[in-house]
């Protein structure tokens, strides 16, 4: 079975230059093609490519397609039977690739699977996850997330129940790093492209498990995650003005008329 692993990059091009590197440094035993996304970086992550990696086949958005745009994009210049999602600050690990292909060959009910994610201490980072209700996002995006009961909840979502170190169906994974069948991707149409940031991932995983596929937590894959979530709390009202946490409410509205608030 080929693997074709699509990395999505927009203006992260130092990240995905040392994510390729140790990529190749690695040298997974599978028969894996290399393709990146770039969606109309100005930070010459295209210039790099070229120079440095000129066997990885390059993609060139025209824009800013959002990262289930890009990925799709990817996914439709792969071939592999299995196709990776990453973004570029995701490092693996040596035998972590060959164990989720491994995973996948050998449980034909798996649609998709997600590795563990730890941060570059070792601390373990959670990456697999419950659905979110209504009040997930405003829990993490304000002060809220830090009473009690918000804790409890968000606490909840996050799966910290459970041990981190044992196989697990989840509800849904985190986007940044999944290994998809593409047979259950074609099924599904690939990620719902109305979505620029967030919630392509959880709406991915809802899709998958909806036509009857699992969606699998495998430990024994190990990767390593440089992504810090933004912090919030007291500043959540001037985080509003960023960006990222618009298309991020943007995203959740979304989703939540999609499937409604339970």
């Amino acid at each position: 079975m080929t693997l074709s692993i699509v990395y999505i990059n927009y203006n992260t091009r130092g990240l995905l230059k040392q994510s390729l590197k140790h990529l190749f440094m690695t040298a997974p035993a599978l028969d894996f093609e290399v393709i990146v996304v770039d969606n109309n970086s100005s930070d010459n992550s295209v210039v790099m490519m070229e120079k440095d990696f000129p066997n990885v086949r390059l993609v060139k958005a025209k824009k800013n397609l959002g990262y289930a745009g890009g990925a799709n994009l990817g996914i439709k210049n792969s071939k592999g039977s299995y196709v990776a999602i990453f973004n570029p600050d995701i490092f693996i690990t040596k035998n972590s690739l060959e164990s989720l292909v491994n995973y996948l060959d050998n449980n034909l009910s798996v649609g998709v699977i997600g590795p563990k994610l730890v941060n570059a201490d070792g601390s373990l980072q959670y990456s697999c996850y419950r659905f979110p209700t209504i009040s997930t996002p405003i829990l993490r995006r304000t002060f809220l997330g830090n009473t009690s009961f918000g804790k409890k909840i968000l606490d909840n979502y996050l799966m910290k129940d459970f041990s981190h170190e044992v196989v697990k169906e989840v509800d849904w994974l985190l986007g940044g790093a999944l290994v998809c069948r593409r047979s259950v991707l074609e099924k599904v149409g690939y990620m719902d492209e109305r979505y620029f940031l967030y919630f392509e991932d959880t709406d991915l995983s809802r899709s998958i498990k909806k036509i009857g596929y699992k969606v699998i937590y495998l430990p024994s894959a190990k990767m390593v995650h440089l992504h810090q979530r933004e912090s919030v709390g007291s500043s959540a009202i001037k985080s509003l003005f960023k960006k990222t946490t618009r298309e991020h409410i943007k995203s959740a509205i979304k989703y939540f008329l999609k499937y409604g608030i339970s």
